[in-house]
């Protein structure tokens, strides 16, 4: 079994529920949009990352699938009309943010927002550029494990951490470079407990830290605005029930701006593994003690522990109760279970919850891996915390050649896959050949 895992996040800040399609994105409102995306793109014309980040961009609609583009597919599949190309998305293939291959050309994919917003359109759409662009220079990387950052002391360290980093970015001098150094004693202290997660933590902070960082730099037109809408998303994010899945977001946004501060060559970053915060370190020549937790704990009186330990013990006793009240969800007969081979998850971050070594509770999902897809509109989906298997109810269970359904979810299954009954419970499997 392969031992990676692909995710494709959405914005969470910007994110948008339900189920409904978005009607007010027409073709005259995307032309508006494309001309909004490519002023910005052009704007910075490759000041930041060395290559202006616009090109080929695609709308989906994840709901009628519709296509609107910018540019026409090599092989005819759209249909042009006053510059926009406009046609379906196949329904058995995911819709996400990043590069995708359709009629054998290139395209940024941006899911539309359900309810109208310029910002949130343009934040959308220059996060899938930048993760075009990530792609082509070889720095992309959406495989990573960063469970680590579920468990009670990871979230404590990364709250000071925030703390600090909130304040060094507030200040200035000689107090910026003391906050600094807290945060990067508070960050030492985390990988000191969880050495073998920092190379993922780093690849989750390139991948969507830098997206964050970039889509908020230059879709905002002051310092003030930029500092007021990534407060706003560190906001958001600090209060969620799961940081495994989110604190990348970030993290990744809150170092870059501290290195941009500095006048950092951000094209210099050619790994998808980059220490954004040892950058920092470099950077604003911070000295750090051999072993950080030496000092940790004192420091952490000054960014109000006490706070932050009855906030996680608040949420310790919010999974309990969780985990009593829906544990027969997915442990009493009949369950279905999904091995994970080669998954590829596209989720809300904001929906996620811990079901602590049960695993992750994922309110919406989509997955999709060789055996199809899956996708989960309520009722939750159970992730182990090892990503080798996904459990869903099996009630209303229904199934019509290889589409299978039951409450809250249907299942795609691909060609030589079949669900089959053991023990009152339905699991993968491949059909012999």
């Amino acid at each position: 079994m392969k031992n990676w895992i692909l995710f494709s996040s959405l914005l969470f800040i910007l994110s948008c529920h339900g189920e409904k399609s978005c009607t007010y994105f027409t073709q005259e409102k995307a032309s508006q949009s494309f001309k909004n995306i490519e002023d910005i793109c052009n704007r910075d014309n490759g000041n930041l990352w060395g290559e202006n980040l616009f090109g080929p961009i695609m709308f989906v609609d994840r709901i009628t699938r519709r296509i609107i583009a910018n540019q026409p597919d090599n092989e005819g599949l759209l249909k042009g009309k006053d510059g926009v190309y406009t046609g379906l998305y196949p329904k058995e293939l995911m819709v996400n943010h990043g590069s995708v291959t359709f009629g054998g050309s290139k395209y940024a994919m941006v899911p539309i927002p359900n309810e109208e917003d310029d910002y949130r359109i343009t934040t959308r759409a220059i996060h899938s550029l930048f993760h075009s662009f990530q792609k082509s220079a070889g720095i992309l990387s959406a495989s990573y494990n960063t469970n680590n950052m579920d468990d009670k002391e990871a979230r404590l360290w990364i709250k000071l951490e925030w703390k600090a980093l909130r304040k060094s970015l507030n200040s200035e001098g000689e107090e910026r470079r003391l906050a600094i150094r807290d945060a990067l004693i508070f960050r030492g202290s985390n990988r000191e407990l969880y050495t073998k997660y920092a190379d993922n933590e780093n690849k989750f902070e390139n991948h969507e830290g830098l997206a964050t960082f970039t889509y908020t730099l230059l879709s905002t037109n002051s310092p003030e605005e930029y500092k007021m809408r990534l407060f706003e998303n560190l906001d958001q994010i600090y209060s969620m029930q799961s940081y495994s899945r989110s604190y990348g977001f970030i993290h990744g946004a809150l170092y870059a701006s501290l290195l941009f501060e500095q006048g950092f060559d951000f094209s210099t970053i050619k790994t998808n593994n980059f220490d954004l915060g040892n950058a920092v370190r470099e950077l604003y020549n911070i000295e750090l003690p051999v072993i950080c937790r030496d000092v940790a704990g004192s420091l952490a009186v000054n960014y109000n522990i006490d706070a932050i330990n009855k906030e996680e013990e608040k949420r310790l006793a919010e999974i309990k109760g969780r985990v009593h009240k829906q544990i027969s969800t997915f442990t009493e007969k009949p369950v279905v279970f999904l091995e994970l081979e080669s998954p590829y998850f596209d989720f809300e971050p904001e929906d996620i919850n811990s079901l602590d070594t049960l695993g992750t509770l994922y309110n919406s999902i989509r997955v999709s891996d060789n055996w199809g897809k899956l996708t989960v509109n309520k009722g939750g989906c159970l992730v182990s915390n090892n990503f080798k298997s996904l459990r869903i109810t099996a009630k209303g269970f229904k199934k019509d050649k290889n589409h299978v359904e039951g409450e809250g979810w249907i299942l795609i299954l691909n060609n030589n896959w079949e669900l089959v009954i053991v023990n009152h419970n339905y699991f993968i499997s491949k059909l012999m050949p």
